[in-house]
């Protein structure tokens, strides 16, 4: 049976695909693996979309156990070619509140053992990575955020961290100094990978607390897992609104250089 075929891919959390019409959920095999869910297939206007539940169905994946390769390929068998990738973030800065929105323009790696290439040999690659996020699709997110009235903070250094657990006040302390914005789980390597894969990538990171080690904030207690769900919970619908308003503004053809960012991505095992 021939796979639908999308040119827009989504990654949230479960239930987020609910914007979608006419909705046709797939499995996709990979050389990588399984990917962390069955493939949600729909249309968003006259946009197709493929939505992928990044943690599993239930949350279940932690983010250093979830198969980025494999979802990043299940989508690229799709036809995907622009990932937009909702993803929840603490802030490491006072002017960055919870509840709004940051479309981060850098990414620093604090991560470990992950699989972070598909090109591990024999086919070798090196990509630029000196802009880890799509213009095109950063501009298109920031100005339906503010047509709809959000937050939206258009650059911004997200800090990704292996997870787990959070920071200590320490590090927190040292991510803050560093000037650095918000802290994550998920950003490394899914924006890479994406990179390696010709597609166009960016970050939609909703900042649900101020993180542990963030000074000048009255009353900040250490963050919980629980804390970070209420928020997400709270703030679903403005996450859905966001995505119902840039996907139809995404550019049919894309003028920025990611598809052209590994040409030897044709050399990778099909699958």
């Amino acid at each position: 049976m021939a796979l639908p075929l999308a040119e827009i891919g989504v990654f949230g959390g479960t239930g987020f695909y609910r914007f979608l019409d006419d909705v046709e959920e797939v499995t996709v095999q990979t050389p990588y693996g399984a990917p962390s869910s069955p493939l949600a297939v729909g249309r968003l206007g006259d946009r197709s979309v493929a939505f992928l539940a990044r943690h599993g169905r239930s949350h279940e994946i932690p983010a250093h156990r979830v198969n980025y390769r494999a979802n990043l390929w299940a989508l690229r068998r799709l036809g995907v070619r622009r990932v937009l990738a909702p993803c929840s973030v603490g802030s490491l800065q006072p002017d960055l509140e919870p509840g709004s929105f940051v479309v981060c323009d850098q990414l620093v790696d604090r991560t470990r053992g992950r699989a972070d290439t598909f090109f591990d040999g024999p086919t070798l690659a090196h990509v630029s990575f000196a802009d880890p996020y799509c213009p095109d699709l950063r501009q298109v997110l920031t100005a339906a955020g503010r047509d709809l009235g959000l937050t939206m903070h258009p650059t911004g250094t997200v800090v990704v961290i292996q997870g787990p657990r959070f920071s200590t006040r320490a590090e927190s302390r040292w991510f803050s100094s560093a000037g650095w914005d918000v802290v994550n789980m998920t950003q490394y390597p899914e924006a890479v990978l994406a990179r390696e894969l010709n597609m166009c990538y960016s970050g939609i990171a909703l900042v649900t607390d101020y993180d542990v080690g963030l000074e000048g904030v009255a009353g900040l207690e250490p963050v919980t897992i629980e804390v970070v769900f209420k928020v997400l919970a709270d703030n679903v619908a403005k996450v859905q609104s966001l995505l119902t308003g840039a996907v139809p503004q995404v550019p049919a053809e894309a003028a920025c250089a990611c598809g052209s960012a590994a040409p030897d991505a044709g050399s990778l095992p099909a699958g």
